[in-house]
Formats: C-alpha cells, structure tokens, sequence
C-alpha cells in the first residue's frame, strides 16, 4: 500500500530516475541520427527552455519527456531508419544490460535506485515499441520502424 511514507521514493523516482531514463531514450535517437549523418535537436522537458548546449534544449519541466527532433532521415536506407526509430529503446535495454552487469560485478550496489532505473527503462521499451500513433505524424518507435520494415529501399 502506498503511504506518505512512501513519497520520497516517488519524488526520486519522478524527478531524478524517470528523466534519466528518458533522456537516455532520446539520446539513443539522437546517436543513430547523428551516426548517419543526419541533423536533429534533442529536447528534455516541455514548457519554457532553461537553457541549451549544442543540439540539447533543457526545458523548465524536464520530468515530464525527451524527444528529439531530426529531419533528412527519409532518404536513408531502411536498415539505418529501423535504428534511428529503435535506437531509443537499444539505448535503454543497453543500459539496464551494463547497470546488471555492473551490480553482479560489484561495482553498483543492490539498491531501489537501480531496480527503479531497470523498472522505468523496461516501461519505456515496452510503450515505445507498441505500434501506434500518438497523433497526426507522430507514430511510436515501433510504428516507425514498421512502416520503414515495410518500404521497399
């Protein structure tokens, strides 16, 4: 049962971990774009921009998502789209793999902190390869690398 007592882990999990694990996310966008030679922009939070490094753009609620923005992709081949849109999730299942590896190592501590990381990244691959649209040209990772798997590049 969730209590008051509870609501530090919640506050930690919302504002540290979650950002973390999308910022990750996107990150994994933005490599496979910037691998390819592609152009993007990548955006942490909504609301107002605090301030911006490069092609990062740190908004005022940065808890909230990561995108990044990329154009110039259409012409890449199919198997370079299919990363670009799967990047993302890569990059979060890349990071539970090393964070794993790193605590059965004995590097990392057995703690809530990473079993949280793991619980948010596996959340983000799961709902980000469910293939549907969040709007009008806006399609989840898994519907993009579907509608790539099926063009005929």
């Amino acid at each position: 049962m969730f209590s008051l007592s509870d609501l530090d882990t919640f506050a930690w999990a919302f504002f540290v971990i979650l950002p973390i694990v999308s910022l990750i996310h996107a990150t994994g966008h933005h490599f496979f774009v910037w691998l390819f030679g592609g152009k993007g922009d990548l955006i942490v939070g909504k609301g107002n921009e605090i301030f911006g490094i490069g092609p990062i753009h740190i908004h005022l609620f940065y808890f909230i998502d990561a995108t990044c923005y990329y154009k110039g992709i259409e012409e890449k081949k199919r198997w370079q789209q299919i990363l670009i849109h799967g990047g993302g999730s890569l990059f979060n299942l890349l990071s539970v793999l090393v964070i794993n590896l790193l605590i059965m190592q004995e590097v990392l501590p057995r703690s809530s902190f990473f079993y949280q990381f793991a619980y948010f990244s596996l959340y983000y691959i799961f709902f980000a390869l469910l293939p549907f649209d969040y709007g009008e040209n806006a399609p989840s990772d898994g519907k993009a690398i579907l509608m790539a798997w099926k063009q005929k590049k």
